[in-house]
Formats: C-alpha cells, structure tokens, sequence
C-alpha cells in the first residue's frame, strides 16, 4: 500500500526528488490540494507563506508539464522577484527529475538575457509587470500555457498588479488549468477567482496547522521619540537569533540601519530603491547570520520567505490588521518560539490598542498600562439616523 507523496499521486522520479531534500512525508496544504492539482482541477487554496504551497502547486506543473514542450506549458505568478527566484529554486530540483526546465523573469534584470533564458522552459515562473513587457514585445509566448498558479494573489492585488494580472490571463488559452494561492480569499482575490475559474476545488487551511507552529510571545512596548532606538537596541540584544524590523518608509530604513550601525548591530537594509544586486547580496549576509538584523518595509519584504525570524519588531506599526498578521507570522515557524513586538509612541496607542483587541492580544496590550481606545457606541435615534460617540 502506498504512503507519503506517492498516495497522492506524485511520480516516483519527483518523490525520489523530495526525498533527497529530506522531505519525505506532505505538509498539510500539500496533501489537500495534489490529488485534485495533479488530477487537472482548478484549485483555491487559502494557505499562507511558510504552509508548504510551493510544493503544492509545483509537483502538479512538474508532473503534468510535457517534457519535450518547447514553449512554456506551466506560468507562475508571483508579487516580488525575490519569490520569482525562490519559487523558481525550491522547483528545480523537482523539474530535474523529469527532464524539464524552470525559468524566472522578473524587473531589474536585462531583457533581453532574460528572455534567452526562457527560450525552452516548461515551466516560468515571472512577475506580473516583466511578463507583460516581455509579452508585449512579442519576446515570450503564452500561447501552450495549460496550467496557470497566481501565489499570493492578495499581496499582487494589494500592490497594484490587477490590471496587469488580469490582462495576461485574458491572453491565455481559455482551457486550462487555473490554481490560486492566497492568505484570504474574500474581497478582490474571490472577485478573481470567481471570474477565471471552473468549479474549483477550495482548500482553506490556517499555518498552524501546516507547519506545527510554535507559541509566539505578542508585545507591546510604550516608547517616548527621545527613546525609542534605544528601546530598540535592548530588544535586539535580549532576543538572540535573527531579527527583522519593520518601519513605513524606504528613508526611514536606511535611516535606522545607520543608526543601528553606530550603535554596533549588525544590520541591513531592504526596500525598493535597492537594485537586484544590492537585494540578493543583502539577504545573503542575513541568511547566512553576518548580520542579525534586517530592517524592511512591507513592500520589501513580501515575498521573502525567511527561515529562522527569531524576533518581529514592529518599529513602526502596522496600519492595519492585516499588516500585522503578515509581519508577525514571519517569527514562530516550523515548531519554534518567537515573538512580536510593537514599539508605541503615546499619539499611536489608541490605534494600537485596536488592533491588539481585534486580533486576540488586548490583554497583552493592556498589561503595559498604555490607554486603551474607548470602543466606538452606535445609538439610533427616533428618526433612524446613527450615530457615534
């Protein structure tokens, strides 16, 4: 009787592949979605960053692409071209064992070198603005494309990248297979879904579950403006491990990272006026542990799928819910600890406040004996009209 990833309908050649990476046995997302994926179904999977999706929605385009396909059968689409080189990472060893190549095309990187590259591969995996170009100066073709996966499809729409999006979908073949991986699956992602696929297969599986999470430690920190980098530091030095912080601006992170520099930490800053180079050579100091602390924006940082975030600090905070689930779920992975802290100017603990209520951590907010906003009344008067005080 078979187990593990044959049960699912992986190929022997791909399971020997997995093995030899060590992973022998499907996250929980991997064994909900390969039986459909790899039977040709479309696929709405609501699993997040870290759940082991890549594997899911890699295997069915290593299986199910020709290997004597010439032009690409299987397109990946990604937000950031730092998940353009991961995805494209994580599947080569996979699209090796079946004689098939896996391309990545993605800005800030020549054109035409890049479009050489693609020339024979089965499989491209791109993001939304370099695919449009290439496509529109007829230097890739989407016409064999039978499997299309959208990842993270709320971080491309939170970005901007629905026009482009949904204007390469409108150039594939109408017959195909459609995949989509998302951290929700409400708003414009169903919008989505519901217009480009037929009767999917829907998943929705929490990273709890998927990874055997371990317990994050939630915090929140009363800060002054005359003390706040220092507050810092002694986050940064009590927490061994890797550590990244999050702050609202590209000027702000080169900022602190200076700052952070003086007061010997050993830091790296990551936002988008960096080029390619300037990018890769930043997260190779900080994967290998040169330096301990990455300071990021949101926008800089979607997209990296990093292992081992012992610590998330929220140097400023987040503008919303969703915001903080985001950067907080980067810490705790894998069956470790880790924790989240919020540094909070005196003006910010009333939006703070809500946002720790909303998501469970009222009570951790409130043990600081910062001010809790007073919860919004609604009252309607005789004549219907609401009102709020």
């Amino acid at each position: 009787m078979q187990s593990g990833f044959r049960a699912l309908g992986v190929s022997a050649s791909v399971e020997q592949a997995l093995g030899a990476r060590g992973i022998v046995e499907p996250f929980r997302i991997q064994s909900l979605v390969l039986p459909d994926a790899i039977g040709g179904r479309d696929v709405l999977a609501k699993s997040p960053t870290g759940s082991g999706k890549t594997i899911a929605f890699g295997i069915p385009l290593v299986e199910r692409a020709p290997v004597d396909g010439k032009a690409p059968a299987a397109l990946v689409l990604v937000p950031t071209r730092e998940l353009a080189l991961q995805v494209r990472e994580e599947l080569e060893p996979l699209a090796a064992a079946r004689g098939i190549r896996v391309e990545a095309a993605y800005g800030g990187a020549p054109v035409a070198a890049q479009a050489k590259r693609l020339r024979g591969a089965q499989i491209v995996v791109a993001t939304p603005g370099r695919l449009q170009d290439l496509v529109e100066r007829k230097l890739v073709s989407l016409e064999a494309v039978t499997m299309l996966v959208l990842d993270e499809a709320d971080r491309m729409l939170d970005m901007g990248f629905k026009p482009q999006v949904e204007r390469i979908m409108r150039r594939l073949p109408a017959a195909r297979q459609t995949m989509l991986f998302s951290a929700t699956l409400d708003g414009e992602v169903g919008e989505l879904a519901r217009a480009y696929t037929d009767s999917p297969a829907r998943f929705e599986n929490g990273r709890e579950a998927d990874v055997e999470d371990g317990v994050v430690e939630h915090e929140f920190v009363p800060v002054t403006a005359s003390d706040k980098i220092d507050r810092l530091v002694d986050l940064l030095q009590a927490e061994p491990g890797l550590s990244i912080v999050f702050v609202r601006t590209k000027r702000g992170a080169d900022r602190l990272a200076q700052k952070l520099a003086r007061r010997d930490v050993g830091v790296v800053a990551m936002h988008g006026d960096l080029s390619q180079s300037q990018r890769e050579r930043a997260l190779e100091r900080f994967r290998s542990g040169k330096v301990t602390t990455l300071v990021a924006t949101d926008v800089a940082a979607r997209g990296l799928d990093l292992e081992g975030i012992a610590h998330v600090i929220n140097f400023d905070p987040p503008e919303d819910d969703k915001g903080y689930v985001h950067r907080v779920g980067r810490t705790g992975r894998a069956g470790a600890s880790g924790r989240g802290s919020t540094l909070v100017l005196p003006e910010q603990q009333a939006d703070v406040s809500r946002v720790a209520a909303r998501l469970g951590h009222g009570a951790q907010f409130e043990s600081t004996g910062m001010t809790v906003a007073r919860p919004k009344l609604v009252y309607t008067s005789r004549r219907g009209r609401r009102s709020r005080w």
